[in-house]
């Protein structure tokens, strides 16, 4: 039996509601790896289901160690990461298979390729603002990436030229604004470890400075105005994570163990 060329791997908690209709769209994939975190739901039943090769850690290391252990049962030739929330578009699939097709690649082809996320919001796609196009390495070379180590908002460490393909990676997030801010709250205490683990320090000033930039940025230079009333309401919420981020620096110390004022 022949080595698989493109190998998906996704980690997982509590995703039953969303999980089938992710590795559904990568069912053009010749391997699928799923490391899921003790789910209480059906998650892993509805993946094995699926095809896909289960495996179930009772620890969290957080998002980027997490995904690094995906990484390591991948076979795959290439790798295509995705969160349990993400389905790869009719064009994007089209793209990724020409890219990984045997042939395709050369001495100085990339070694990785960007994606442009589109994310919906409050039931909203967003096109505009920080969000579009949100481009991300999620495309790669086994054995040349790896994953940084951050707990929230890992990057992909690319050995070698990084491309960008055509296409949409669809982002089904925060569908309440109840979800969105759950999740600033959660995901803003993990940057502000990661921030003062690489040296960082946060404070007032500096919260309501960057803050008020991550606006600014968001809704006028980058045009959030045009998505209309959830254009703004997105802006609000991407400058109070950036605002809570930095207030929280202050109180946060390389464990993780005091986050909060």
């Amino acid at each position: 039996m022949s080595a698989p060329n493109l190998s998906v791997i996704v980690i997982t908690h509590n995703e039953g509601h969303q999980i089938a209709d992710c590795l559904k769209s990568v069912a053009f994939a010749d391997e699928w790896i799923v490391v899921d975190s003790g789910s209480t739901d059906d998650t892993r039943e509805q993946a094995a289901a699926l095809g896909a090769r289960v495996t179930r850690s009772d620890d969290w290391p957080g998002f980027g160690r997490q995904k690094n252990r995906a990484l390591d049962q991948a076979q795959g030739r290439w790798v295509l990461s995705l969160d349990a929330d993400e389905r790869v578009s009719e064009p994007l699939a089209a793209a990724i298979r020409a890219a990984v097709a045997p042939g395709a690649s050369d001495a100085g082809s990339p070694a990785g390729y960007q994606l442009s996320r589109l994310s919906r919001f409050c039931g909203q796609w967003m096109r505009h603002g920080d969000w579009y196009p949100d481009r991300v390495t999620r495309l790669f070379l086994r054995g040349r990436a790896r994953f940084t180590d951050d707990l929230v908002h890992e990057r992909l460490d690319v050995q070698g030229p990084v491309g960008r393909l055509p296409g949409d990676l669809l982002h089904e997030t925060m569908p309440t604004l109840h979800d969105a801010l759950d999740k600033m709250n959660r995901y803003s205490s993990g940057r502000a470890v990661d921030k003062v683990r690489a040296g960082r320090t946060g404070g007032l000033g500096t919260a309501l400075a960057h803050g008020a930039w991550a606006f600014f940025r968001a809704y006028l230079l980058r045009r959030g105005f045009l998505d209309g009333r959830l254009g703004f309401v997105l802006a609000v919420y991407n400058a109070e994570g950036t605002y809570y981020r930095y207030l929280k620096m202050a109180f946060a110390d390389a464990t993780g163990t005091k986050t909060t004022i």
